[in-house]
């Protein structure tokens, strides 16, 4: 009658999505108040104001069947330019126009983006921990996901285990700096050593192998710059990006494909990817928004408050007692649990009203994912239930 992998999808939510929708129902019954709820990546950072501007100045100089009817399948052409002069700009990327193919937002990005890529047999490498929406995407174009372990503790890349993963049926690595969910940002040790690795492995098996960079957090950084570094770094990489936390737009659903100029195969790679838009329905990307973000690309929501944020929780929850991966990007937090079993951990923590993700999903077993990206206020008044937790393993 119908897809039972596709039924058991829909019947069976992401267990982030589920404790979302637990806090929701909770919060009903006790006042969303006394929720603290941490598992879903929502900016709580308004949109820069140069956004809302933005939109009423294109409202008041375009004509409205202009403003919102179709643009080109895979984006306007000025919005394309901007975009691909401004990587040029910032990051000194290998990036035109005409290889830019707009979309609704960074998951939109990686389905045709492994859509495009997927041959019968292909597998793509992830390093733990990985967003599980991955998982979906991978099998869903058709080809096989292999998570390789990272390092433990830092959760750098271990180059001895990633190039024992690569076969020649690797198609690709998904790689995701900074990290959800664990706010890692990779240094340029595990940078070299993911393009040390491909080379010799492209030579070996004589055949292209992909980096797909998945960089919605590119902007959300701590310490030192964005960066975009792969493109620069490495002929066969595409690039995926959503404006999602960088404006704090997760709802407008926009972002973007770049396909490297250096790439040597790159028209029939960008074809491809035109294709799988074409084929799974993606095609021409909400027109006002595209238009939008190309006025507003580059800028950020303030990213100083999740800073402030990172730094109270991260501190405190130390102090308590808990180990936690210390993020340099992104909004989340990565804390082990105090029991091997994360969902006994995450099931518990409900007692207090504390809503935590558990990570078996994420590839690791035994830490849960904190999203910081909430109020300063409720991170401060969920200490105090924070500590009563830790105390119950005491």
């Amino acid at each position: 009658m119908v897809s039972e992998k596709m039924k058991m999808l829909g019947s069976n939510r992401s267990v982030i999505r589920e404790l979302f929708e637990y806090g929701k129902k909770r919060a009903a019954e006790v006042g969303a108040e006394n929720i603290y709820d941490f598992s879903l990546g929502n900016p709580s950072v308004p949109a820069p104001a140069s956004v809302e501007a933005e939109i009423e100045r294109l409202t008041k100089a375009m004509e409205p069947t202009a403003l919102h009817g179709y643009t080109s399948a895979q984006g306007d052409a000025g919005v394309r330019a901007t975009i691909a002069s401004n990587l040029v700009s910032r990051f000194s990327l290998p990036v035109k126009a005409d290889l830019i193919y707009m979309t609704c937002g960074a998951a939109a990005s990686l389905c045709i983006s492994l859509k495009a890529l997927t041959c019968e047999g292909d597998e793509f490498i992830t390093f733990t921990p990985f967003f599980p929406e991955y998982r979906v995407f991978v099998e869903a174009a058709g080809a096989k996901l292999v998570p390789v372990k990272s390092a433990d503790k830092t959760f750098q890349v271990d180059e001895a285990a990633f190039e024992k993963a690569i076969t020649k049926n690797t198609k690709g690595i998904i790689v995701n700096t900074p990290n959800n969910p664990s706010g890692v940002v990779l240094n340029s040790e595990s940078i070299a050593a993911i393009v040390r690795v491909l080379e010799k492995k492209q030579a070996e098996y004589g055949k292209p192998i992909f980096i797909i960079t998945d960089e919605p957090y590119r902007e959300l950084v701590y310490s030192g710059n964005p960066d975009s570094p792969f493109m620069k770094l490495y002929d066969n990489t595409i690039l995926c990006y959503s404006y999602s936390k960088s404006l704090s737009l997760p709802g407008e659903r926009i972002g973007y494909i770049a396909v490297s100029d250096k790439m040597a195969d790159k028209g029939d790679v960008y074809a491809a990817v035109c294709g799988a838009g074409r084929a799974l329905g993606y095609v021409c990307a909400p027109a006002m928004m595209q238009r939008v973000v190309a006025a507003c690309d580059g800028q950020t929501a303030d990213v100083s408050v999740y800073k402030k944020n990172r730094d109270i929780l991260y501190n405190s929850l130390t102090k308590m007692g808990y180990s936690c991966v210390y993020p340099d990007g992104a909004f989340y937090l990565f804390v082990k649990t105090p029991t091997a079993d994360a969902g006994e951990f995450s099931e518990r923590a409900k007692k207090y009203d504390l809503l935590v993700v558990p990570a078996d999903s994420f590839g690791v077993e035994g830490y849960v994912r904190l999203s910081y990206c909430v109020s300063t206020d409720m991170i401060e008044r969920s200490l105090p239930s924070f500590e009563k937790l830790i105390g119950e393993y005491k």
